[in-house]
């Protein structure tokens, strides 16, 4: 297709979803005929848990993933309904949000829910966008990312919602840059009941779950309490890659009066499995062993599968009050802590071939086990600890002023405490392995990779001012302010390997404009101007001298605009994006005051996104609909054109959805459209960033077929993950040593790493409610 062809065909759709949106409600208006307009919820089965208001028609009602009228930014709401009938119960949450338009996935290989996966929202990074749970934000200490199967199971979850875009001011947390995913947690009920839950499918892959809601406890002032209980162990899809997973969860809602209610909230999850800790398969490795290799049999690899051991256990609590203070004043206090500790055995690489020998002579198999002393057989690894502790407090208070305006106010106080090393050690014996550079004037131990004591405090304050000059008309300024304040307390650095203590503090204001016009009672539209914001990582204080760098936190400009309509059986939103940034944090070689080189870091980096997106619900008749939803996303450097990595330029999701009686059914395929694998090296001339190599991967899909059939108290349900059986690449890791230099495709066939859909995943369940 050429360049002009493709100009045509975007116009082209763009001009079809702007006639859509400007004529859904007369297309609609036959087919909702019988059926006054129905009112609007919040809650139950479509965005329960959250304060967001969704129109409880039956598009919505029935729609895998929906939005609301009231909205300012492109948003997808996936509700418990599609979490139950759609996906098998081993679901992480990013599995949830990628029904979503314009969000990709990868990861995930060792089959759903059963290793860590990573999303990307229109083409931003984990890291460079929030996660949320019941407002609170959270994520690893060192940068602003996440680990999908380590808090929040989706037996945790009630509903979560993709925000593409930074929010209000009210929306708080260390990367609005990219978006917020929006997770809320498993919503008591005023009735009591209990459900078991037992599943088995591929892989050996079993799960129990249980369920326990004890109804208003009228004895306890109608105190509200929510248990769940989950267990799960598989083999794997991989090669000797099991993993187990336990987590409790309990919420306890006490209304202490009619205007004051107590919400306490604890989940506890604990993993184990084995895994290198960078894993990915060659291609030399798949030509021996096949695309689903990962860890072997022979204690003379790095990747022997008792070398390679991972442990990681969270918890996450929430004590939250709800008090209306007067007449249209309510205050929110929600109090938190969140903790994560990651213990990790690893061989240094998972790309070596086995050869079954160890030998002092093959640097995969030798080890130094004194200073200064030859190397003897071994096998080289590290031990790798990662545990933080986050305390914090988020007060908001919302205040109307007048019947045509309402203030929301508050400020948010954060403080992180985080403890990491990593230690050479011989894989065989568990002694130190003295293989590291000395460092000039310092006595760092040569088996000291880093031992560091790290840490934040971050602050936030904002205030938006909802206002309403006339009937379906709001307008929302608002202001956030930001001060991020890194330390490092290290006995030895990472990357400098000796003691430093050093703090920076980065500043940031952050505007926000947005306004939403309700048309008719079934149609909105709305538009943004909206500054979002991602903080420093700590890697930019692995450095000699950090005053050598100047840099701020990056920021995204957004303009975004779209409409939402909401019919009795259709259901259709659309939008346009367009965001610039211009302080993306980069990197350069410098000379610091000793006459040593160091990385300095500055904000130079500009990029562009834009896009447009839309989702539709179509409900027939007898409980019978189909959805479509896509994208066409954007995403280059301004400077290069560079195609920005993992950055799908499109995606794509439809299916069919039946519900009707005890049975549901639903054929849902999501689509990832082309994108690259991206590795970049430092140009000595220019002393900036430049593309080494970009490797394309192709579109792949995913096919979920899912029934379920209710009899008296059991429900008896069966789900095909990846129905056809794809088994594409979704992602390549690219080495730092490319076939030739500064070729532009090609690959690495001994180091580059593959990672490739698991392929068809059966699983069969069985449900008991009591």
């Amino acid at each position: 297709m050429t360049t002009s062809m493709r100009r045509s065909h975007a116009r082209n759709i763009v001009s079809a979803l702007a006639v859509a949106i400007a004529l859904s409600s007369q297309a609609a208006r036959a087919a909702d005929a019988p059926s006054p307009p129905s009112p609007p919820i919040s809650g139950h089965d479509i965005a329960e848990g959250s304060d967001i208001t969704v129109t409880g028609t039956k598009a919505n009602e029935i729609a895998p993933v929906t939005a609301s009228l009231q909205q300012t930014q492109p948003a997808s709401i996936v509700s418990r309904s599609f979490i139950e009938d759609s996906l098998p119960a081993s679901a992480d949450f990013n599995n949830i949000a990628l029904i979503s338009p314009s969000v990709s996935n990868s990861g995930g290989e060792n089959g759903v829910g059963l290793n860590e996966s990573k999303t990307q929202i229109r083409g931003f990074k984990d890291g460079e966008y929030n996660i949320t749970y019941d407002g609170v934000p959270f994520g690893d200490t060192n940068d602003p990312s996440h680990h999908s199967n380590t808090f929040f199971p989706s037996n945790t979850i009630e509903t979560l919602v993709v925000d593409r875009g930074p929010g209000n001011a009210s929306q708080l947390g260390r990367a609005t840059y990219g978006g917020n995913m929006n997770m809320f947690s498993r919503e008591t009920r005023s009735d009591p009941s209990a459900e078991m839950k037992g599943s088995y499918g591929s892989f050996n892959t079993w799960l129990l779950r249980g369920v326990v809601q004890t109804g208003a406890i009228q004895k306890l002032g109608g105190t509200e309490m929510v248990f769940s209980a989950q267990h799960i162990e598989t083999d794997g899809r991989l090669t000797l890659s099991p993993y187990r997973q336990t987590n409790l969860f309990g919420k306890v809602v006490v209304p202490i009066s009619p205007d004051v209610k107590l919400t306490m909230l604890s989940t506890y999850n604990k993993n184990h499995f084995n895994q290198p800790d960078n894993n990915g398969v060659t291609l030399d490795q798949v030509a021996r062993y096949g695309k689903y290799y990962n860890l072997n049999n022979d204690p003379t690899s790095q990747s022997y599968y008792k070398y390679n051991v991972t442990t990681k256990t969270t918890d996450f609590e929430i004590i939250k009050l709800d008090a209306q203070i007067a007449p249209g004043t309510n205050f929110t206090n929600t109090a938190y802590t969140y903790y994560y500790d990651n213990e990790t055995l690893s061989g240094n690489v998972a790309t070596t071939i086995p050869t079954g020998v160890l030998s002092a002579s093959n640097s995969d198999t030798a080890v130094t086990l004194a200073p200064g002393a030859k190397a003897v057989a071994g096998v080289p690894g590290y031990t790798k600890t990662n545990k933080y502790r986050v305390w914090g407090d988020i007060a908001k208070a919302r205040i109307k002023l007048a019947d045509f305006a309402t203030l929301t106010v508050g400020a948010m106080i954060e403080r992180a405490d985080t403890y990491r090393q990593q230690t050479d050690v011989d894989l065989v014996t568990g002694n130190y392995n003295y293989v590291e550079k000395a460092v000039k004037n310092q006595p760092t131990p040569l088996y000291v990779k880093f031992d560091q004591n790290s840490g934040f405090n971050h602050t936030e304050e904002f205030a938006e001012l909802e206002l309403r000059p006339l009937p379906g008309l709001t307008i929302t300024p608002g202001f956030k302010h930001v001060d991020f304040n890194l330390q490092i307390n290290a006995a030895y650095n990472q990357t400098t390997r000796y003691p430093q203590n050093l703090s920076q503090t980065y500043t940031k204001n952050l505007p926000l404009a947005a306004i939403n016009y309700a048309v008719t009672p079934r149609l909105s539209v709305y538009g943004q101007f909206a500054k979002g914001m991602a903080v420093p990582q700590l890697n930019v204080l692995y450095v000699n001298n950090p005053a050598l760098s100047s840099i701020q936190p990056q920021t995204s400009t957004n303009y975004q605009t779209g409409a939402v309509y909401h019919g009795d059986r259709l259901s259709l939103d659309a939008d346009v994006y367009y965001i610039k940034i211009n302080n993306k944090i980069q990197s350069q070689t410098v000379i610091d005051d000793t006459g040593a080189s160091q990385t300095a870091f500055f904000n130079a980096g500009r990029v562009l996104y834009k896009g447009i997106e839309g989702q539709a619900t179509y409900v027939l008749r007898g409980g019978l609909a189909v959805f479509a939803n896509g994208s066409l996303n954007y995403a280059k450097e301004e400077d290069t054109l560079n195609q920005l990595p993992n950055a799908p330029k499109a995606t794509a999701a439809a299916g069919v959805l039946y519900k009707h009686g005890p049975i549901r059914l639903s054929l849902i395929d999501k689509w990832t459209g082309p994108q690259y694998a991206v590795k970049e090296a430092l140009d000595p001339t220019q002393s900036y960033f430049i593309v080494n190599r970009s490797v394309r991967i192709s579109p792949y899909n995913t096919t979920i077929l899912t029934g379920s059939y209710e009899w008296r108290n059991f429900r008896f349900g069966l789900n095909v993950t990846n129905l056809f059986d794809s088994r594409k690449v979704e992602n390549i890791s690219l080495s730092g040593n490319g076939p030739a230099s500064n070729q532009l495709y090609g690959v690495n066939t001994s180091a580059d790493q593959f990672y490739y859909q698991p392929g068809r995943q059966i699983t069969g369940d069985i449900t008991v409610k009591f």
